[in-house]
């Protein structure tokens, strides 16, 4: 199973440049430098070129401050490896505060958009990504 692990799954739909990553539990620095990895030869084939991602963190519990540094990195490594649109799905207060500290970190709060539930992160990513891809084609 690619891009798999306990703490996170992730998986790659090369044919819209969309990467879907499912985030699990508490996470130490460890893991989260684990999953850049991962994510980094995950994503292998989308790099050069525009893509996005939808980030599912309803199962995501707040972390240690060094999470947010760890993923910070992650995050402006992204911008600088052409992401285009980051979505995240997050219903819970505190992780919320947490993702925010590393949206500034990672410099891509212009590019990372929230919803409650996943259907209306899946609606805004085919309007704002995959029909606008289809549509250019």
């Amino acid at each position: 199973m690619p891009g798999w692990s306990l703490e996170y799954s992730i998986d790659v739909d090369k044919e819209n440049s969309v990467i879907y990553a499912k985030i699990h539990g508490r996470w130490t620095a460890k893991t989260a430098e684990s999953y850049h990895e991962d994510f980094r030869r995950e994503m292998e084939p989308l790099l050069g070129q525009p893509w996005a991602r939808i980030v599912d963190l309803t199962n995501w519990k707040t972390s240690r401050d060094e999470v947010t540094e760890v993923i910070g990195r992650h995050m402006a490594w992204c911008r600088m490896n052409d992401i285009s649109l980051s979505i995240y799905v997050i219903n819970n207060t505190s992780t919320f505060r947490q993702l925010n500290e590393m949206f500034v970190k990672g410099g891509v709060k212009n590019i990372a958009h929230t919803f409650r539930t996943y259907p209306e992160a899946e609606k805004f990513l085919k309007e704002n990504w995959i029909d606008k891809r289809k549509k250019k084609n």
